[in-house]
């Protein structure tokens, strides 16, 4: 590999790896506000709204950080990726324009409804508001995962003579059979970290015991919400989208697994180290047959191997591999703490467990690790390929930019990204330490400023119609 080729890409994984740190929270989290909305409509009790307030200004700081640092990654593929954008540019084009067009204007025009005109519309309004904030983050989410599905199961286009790809059907792109559990699992590990980030701020709140309240109903509503999704982040999405794998990239599978030989009724192995020298995977503990059960469903299906795979064509193993088991270790964690959880409060003794609100608390970075682990999965064990059987990485690099000019720009990413993470840090503590109760004091002093301003409108239009008696 060329070391243009490595520079450009490491560039692309500092910036997306930084910046997919935002859209994790915002995709868990709008769902998260549309709910204490949906509540607080049903219901009609005020701290609902409260809640959802609080949340909605930390999501508007996810999602700034989340837009600053998203834009770097647009430049990049006409800077460092020229040949990719050139030939691909019909694909991959369509999908990321729609992503800005429908998506990102849907979310970003309600966000700003949802924050600033609460006063001017009806509770319906309000609440609709929410819900759209929270589809478009859906949104967003479903046109970007299509377009790295495409990348990694090209469907729906043509190979001109001249190397350039042609688009013959936007619709088969879309609804691409690699896109759709690819996108269920992404989505649903986002909602799994905007669960466990508001349980771990609403344990906060009960360790320190202020604004009590909120840290209940947080605590209740992110165990809730967390024990079905990390459920479902195993089974059904994390299964489906592994038989997609073993499907069309059965080398990336094989890397995930650690899997070096082709053999039929392959072990799972629940540990180990691979060693991609000597061929083989170091000391495993295997479960007999799983590999081909959850890869085929047939506990004697064969699965393909490594070794299988001319050299040049494999994946870097022990990244993928590593990146992996840290992904699905830390999923099982997840059902296990949260699964504990729901099991304090249905016995209601979750408050009175002190040491359950720290773990819940000091657990709130793993999901972050989880999800940035399971897209390096996803996006080194397409590798050697940019688009799979279609496109090398080799190929798509700008050839007239230098090594050394990508590091450049890399260590200035790296700074500019630094003040803009310790920026966001002192936001969101800022905002954190200000708590829920702080919003609805706001709106208490609102409440009887308008009353009083009402009472002196009502006193002047009485002390005129005196005077003009």
């Amino acid at each position: 590999m060329s070391d243009a080729v490595l520079s450009g890409r490491a560039q692309f994984a500092f910036t997306i790896l930084f910046h997919y740190l935002f859209p994790i929270l915002t995709m868990g989290l709008g769902t998260m506000i549309a709910v204490l909305k949906t509540l607080q409509l049903i219901r009609k009790e005020e701290r609902y709204g409260v809640a959802a307030r609080f949340w909605g200004k930390i999501f508007a700081i996810n999602f700034a950080m989340g837009v600053v640092t998203g834009i770097p990654m647009e430049f990049q593929f006409g800077t460092n990726w020229a040949h990719f954008s050139r030939r691909t540019g019909s694909v991959v084009g369509q999908t990321l324009a729609m992503e800005g067009v429908y998506a990102f204007f849907l979310e970003s025009g309600f966000l700003g409804v949802f924050l600033l005109a609460e006063k001017r519309i009806s509770p319906f309004l309000h609440w609709l508001s929410a819900i759209l904030v929270a589809g478009g983050t859906l949104l967003s989410g479903y046109f970007i995962v299509a377009t790295d599905a495409w990348m990694q199961h090209p469907v729906g286009y043509r190979m001109g003579a001249d190397g350039i790809v042609h688009l013959t059907s936007l619709w088969a792109v879309l609804t691409n059979p690699y896109a759709g559990w690819q996108y269920f699992h992404t989505i649903n590990g986002a909602l799994v970290t905007g669960a466990m980030v508001v349980a771990g701020i609403g344990a906060y709140y009960l360790l320190v015991r202020r604004d009590e309240e909120f840290g209940r109903m947080f605590v209740k509503l992110g165990i809730i919400a967390g024990v079905l999704f990390s459920l479902t982040q195993l089974f059904p999405t994390g299964a489906k989208l592994g038989e997609n794998v073993s499907r069309y990239q059965p080398v990336k599978m094989a890397a995930m697994e650690g899997q070096f030989e082709t053999q039929k009724g392959a072990p799972l192995a629940l540990i180990g180290m691979p060693d991609r020298h000597a061929g083989k995977l170091l000391d495993p503990i295997y479960v007999p047959d799983a590999l081909s059960y959850l890869a085929y469903g047939n506990a004697r299906a064969e699965v393909t191997g490594l070794n299988s795979t001319p050299e040049a064509l494999r994946p870097p193993v022990e990244v993928v591999y590593y990146a992996y088991h840290i992904m699905v270790g830390l999923g099982t964690v997840f059902v296990g703490l949260l699964g504990l959880g729901a099991l304090l409060l249905w016995r209601k003794k979750l408050w009175t467990q002190r040491w359950y609100l720290w773990a819940l608390m000091l657990a709130m970075p793993f999901p972050y690790i989880a999800n940035e682990a399971g897209w390096t999965v996803s996006e080194v064990g397409r590798q050697p390929w940019i688009v799979y059987g279609v496109m090398t990485t080799a190929q798509g690099v700008s050839t007239n930019v230098s090594a050394g000019e990508t590091i450049f720009t890399l260590l200035g990413f790296m700074g500019i990204y630094a003040l803009l993470g310790l920026v966001f840090l002192y936001l969101l503590l800022k905002y954190i330490g200000e708590g829920p109760g702080s919003e609805r004091k706001n709106r208490e002093r609102e409440e009887l400023l308008k009353q009083e301003e009402e009472a002196e409108t009502k006193e002047l239009a009485e002390m005129k119609e005196e005077a003009l008696v």
